[in-house]
């Protein structure tokens, strides 16, 4: 498309986009970043300023200048929103079509619908994604497979109440121009869902509802909130109607989570425990911190890990004292038909979690497959009963201080070769469907995630850089990791046969490389995958 009023598509027009990039949607695109786009940039400055405090040897802490909104008792969050009063099971998911099917009829109460780290941001999936939402409001969405099988939304039953989350702050949108200028991933995924789906949920009897990632301080909350504000002066919209949940996925928004509550309190629906993207966030703060700082390989660290623990802790007792929503994390198995001993173990781990979520006072949780639904959904109903949520235990016997959210060194576990094995193999694999299109894939029975390659390739630069020797082997260095490359990628090509990529798999190693053995740390491994696709 050519530019209209300093609007440029550069991407592809494929069927039916147009029903979605219409002038009026390009248009709210348009109004935001000219509004905003200065203090994206502002904020992701800032970022940089507050990393290098750090990598130089500052602690975070709770910020003194926002003492008095964290000892004030007087403020609250607005009261739940029709449709999400009940989370007591989310699924997550991207926005393709047989996905959005499922995971509607799935019997959670919300679905998390993403454009973020279970996606993959080619532009066919991204406006793709948008047109499955809006479809999916009109119920006149269907999927057939290429072998016949059939989709198509339940008629009786109710449906999950859909919750988009757009990209992070970090993320731009390449083939959408305004001034000549690229616009932020999270503007285009909010204002293009906002545009078309906004009065249809409304007419559901529900609202416009938002999982906002990534954020490290309150003030890209209140960035936020300012851009929902416009928004719904635009469409006409009453203010506080969109609701949004914060994710606390990097360790400094886990300092600010009162002041993030805050900050959106007329538009928020509370704070999430996005846990695997936290353990990523607590390497790549600290990764240059020495051992202090050094967790053990990722299957080691659990949720009873003190720091993990903590974490947790303090984001039910914050919510709640503000009468906000606490939900709890991933549970990421994927039931297998062939191994029932495989499900049998996994199974009663989701049920230890959902069990210690609960008891804990979360007032929902996730899952990644509609066969954990009922599992999860058993283990809630036996706390709230008919009760639709928690919010009533303000778990006033919490206390955390800010060495407990750091406490990192009382972690136990150690680092062994198939450690390290496994994230080069896991991280492998994601990447090459991720590559190829696909940011949601199953790996050793897991749902995994981009936060899976973060911390994969993220464990690999801090062990490197900070000399560690492996439990039973020898010391983490390049020629290490590119002999053990090596290997993964051969028996990947052995069990895969045929089916065995090598094009996409040597671009995934590519990548993996650059990410994880590169002296200068990339803030995020997706930021130059972005930039090698079309």
């Amino acid at each position: 498309m050519g530019a209209t009023n300093g609007v440029e598509v550069t991407g592809p027009l494929h069927e039916r986009y147009n029903e979605i990039l219409t002038d009026d949607a390009l248009a709210l695109i348009a109004d935001l970043h000219r509004r905003f786009e200065g203090r994206r940039q502002e904020l992701l400055a800032a970022r940089k300023r507050r990393q290098a405090e750090i990598s130089a040897g500052a602690d975070l802490d709770f910020l003194p200048e926002t003492r008095e909104i964290r000892e004030d008792p007087s403020w609250k969050v607005a009261p739940p929103a029709p449709g999400i009063t009940d989370r007591r099971v989310e699924i997550t998911g991207p926005t393709d079509r047989k996905m959005t099917i499922n995971a509607l009829n799935s019997g959670a109460k919300v679905w998390l619908a993403d454009f973020e780290d279970a996606n993959t941001p080619l532009w066919e999936n991204m406006i793709g994604g948008q047109l499955n939402l809006r479809d999916a409001l009109d119920r006149t969405i269907d999927f057939s497979t290429p072998e016949g099988k059939s989709y198509a939304l339940k008629d009786d039953g109710e449906l999950a109440t859909i919750v988009v989350r757009p990209r992070g702050w970090h993320l731009d949108e390449k083939h959408i121009l305004v001034d000549g200028q690229r616009t932020s991933g999270g503007i285009v995924d909010f204002a293009l869902y906002f545009f078309h789906c906004a009065r249809r949920q409304l007419d559901k009897g529900k609202g416009p509802y938002f999982y906002l990632p990534k954020m490290e301080s309150h003030l890209e909350a209140r960035l936020w909130n300012e851009i929902f504000v416009v928004a719904q002066e635009r469409l006409g919209i009453p203010r506080g109607t969109i609701r949004a949940t914060v994710l606390i996925e990097t360790i400094p928004a886990a300092f600010e989570m009162e002041e993030i509550l805050y900050e959106l309190r007329e538009h928020s629906a509370g704070l999430n425990a996005g846990r695997w993207d936290y353990l990523f966030s607590m390497i790549k703060v600290h990764r240059t911190r020495g051992r202090r700082f050094l967790l053990p390989e990722r299957n080691a660290v659990t949720m009873t890990a003190p720091f993990m623990r903590a974490y947790t802790e303090l984001l039910v007792s914050t919510c709640h004292k503000r009468g906000a929503f606490a939900i709890g994390g991933m549970a990421a198995f994927i039931p297998s038909r062939r191994d029932p001993e495989v499900n049998e173990r996994a199974l009663a781990k989701v049920r230890d979690d959902k069990t210690r979520e609960s008891g804990d006072g979360f007032d929902g949780s996730w899952v990644a497959h509609p066969d954990l639904v009922p599992v999860a959904m058993e283990i809630f109903d036996g706390v709230l009963g008919e009760r639709p949520n928690q919010l009533d235990r303000t778990r006033d016997d919490v206390t955390v201080k800010a060495d407990d959210l750091l406490a990192v060194d009382a972690t136990e576990g150690g680092i062994t070769e198939a450690g390290l094995r496994s994230n080069i193999d896991v991280a492998l694999q994601y990447l090459a469907a991720w590559i190829g299109g696909n940011g949601a894939v199953a790996i050793h029975n897991l749902m995994e995630d981009a936060a899976t390659a973060e911390i994969s390739r993220s464990q690999i630069w801090q062990w490197l850089h900070n000399d560690v020797t492996l439990d039973d082997g020898p010391k983490v260095t390049r020629e290490l990791v590119d002999r053990i490359i090596d290997e993964e990628l051969a028996k990947l090509r052995e069990a895969s046969g045929a089916a065995f990529d090598a094009k996409l798999f040597e671009r995934a190693r590519e990548l993996f490389k650059e990410v994880s053995l590169a002296d200068d740390y990339a803030d995020f491994l997706t930021l130059p995958a972005y930039e090698r696709m079309p």
